[in-house]
């Protein structure tokens, strides 16, 4: 039996042979040993203390864990060995956390706590450390708290919604065609429609019915098991921010991703420059001598690889957004391409192009950009009203 056919498959996904009775597991097979024991496996996982109490009591102590930070990095600057290891398994204990909670699809405010707090930790030795050693202009910290705070703005701003699907939804999107492939306006008079415009376009939407929600839902949408609830233009649901990414949030949330980025990097040639002012940017993240000889040189050292790390992940994450928003393709139309082999790597595995809804670059991104959330739109119609 080949990997695929005992990987969990989405909501919206036909079930082969089974389906549990509830919806917080799925699974597919072809025989009936492996449903009997997936069921007990189900039964020992909700009957068993040990392992729920283990993520609960990881849940609970999200605030000493995130106490334990600084005295982890401050631990790293003692060495460079030292910091190496620690540097090292910190992404290794947090990749493990992300597995954990996300095999069981629970919410968590860890990782956006965790985000939010090395932020603000990372800002706070800046403003203690490196800019009393007169390095820093003031246009250069004026540039640094603007992206902190537009960071956060624009956090945020992306924390609104993603454009939940809602009952109502569907039936509103019925009265809007109706409203638009009748030719007369309420007062009487005949309205001249551009024939192949609004009316065909309608048309071809394809509603589907959510076999978890039991709603009707517009084209591009998915249910997000964490979540419990399905989302218009679903890409994935994102621990960072504990909220999915949808047709509502997905602009902003690129946004957040790239004014992070870009305020990361700029801090931390900042840092290094002051650290070592004679070395290049890329020498000096690699050797910078003398900067284990004063605790906090060390301390700022260790919090630039630490930041660099970071960076790094979330500058991959953008990359293969701006890519998958050129092939018009979203994170979970990416998967379901992927299992059912129907899509086509491109530049190097980072995007999947499927080809079913990409219309060229330039109107990719058009249609990305302009595009608005569905439920705000058909809420605020005049055909809602009525």
């Amino acid at each position: 039996m080949k990997w695929e056919k005992l990987k969990p498959p989405e909501p919206d996904d036909p079930m082969c042979c089974c389906e549990c009775d509830t919806y917080k597991y799925r699974c597919c097979c072809d025989c009936e040993d492996l449903d009997e024991a997936f069921s007990r496996y189900e039964r020992w996982d909700e009957t068993s203390p040990v392992f729920g109490t283990m993520i609960d009591s990881l849940e609970i102590s999200m605030i000493p864990a995130l106490l334990l930070l600084p005295l982890l990095l401050r631990a790293a600057a003692l060495h460079y060995l030292l910091g190496a290891v620690i540097l090292t398994a910190l992404p290794g204990l947090v990749l493990s956390y992300y597995h954990t909670t996300h095999r069981r699809k629970r919410r968590t405010l860890f990782f956006l706590t965790l985000a939010l707090y090395s932020l603000a930790y990372m800002y706070y030795l800046f403003v203690t450390e490196i800019l009393p050693r007169g390095d820093v202009s003031p246009l250069q910290t004026c540039a640094v708290t603007t992206g902190m705070i537009l960071t956060v703005a624009s956090l945020v701003h992306t924390k609104r919604g993603p454009g939940f699907v809602t009952a109502s939804l569907h039936e509103a999107n019925r009265r809007r065609r109706v409203a638009d492939d009748d030719p007369t306006h309420p007062d009487g008079s005949i309205q001249s429609t551009a024939s192949g415009e609004t009316g065909p376009q309608s048309a071809t939407e394809k509603w589907t019915l959510c076999p978890v929600c039991k709603i009707m839902r517009p084209p591009r949408a998915g249910h997000c098991r964490t979540c419990g609830s399905c989302v218009q233009r679903l890409d994935h649901h994102c621990v960072w921010i504990n909220s999915c990414v949808g047709q509502a949030n997905h602009r902003s949330f690129l946004q957040t991703l790239c004014v992070f980025v870009l305020t990361s990097v700029y801090g931390i040639g900042l840092v290094l420059r002051s650290l070592c002012p004679r070395q290049s940017l890329m020498t000096a993240l690699f050797y910078c001598p003398g900067v284990y000889s004063q605790p906090s040189t060390a301390l700022c050292f260790t919090c630039c690889w630490y930041s660099t790390i970071i960076t790094a992940g979330l500058f991959y994450l953008l990359v293969a957004q701006v890519v998958s928003i050129s092939f018009n393709v979203t994170g979970r139309e990416a998967q379901l391409a992927l299992r059912n082999k129907k899509g086509q790597r491109r530049l190097w595995g980072i995007a999947i192009d499927t080809g079913e809804y990409s219309r060229g670059f330039y109107r990719n991104w058009v249609e990305f950009l302009t595009m608005t959330d569905s439920s705000a739109s058909l809420h605020s119609s005049p055909t809602d009203l009525v």
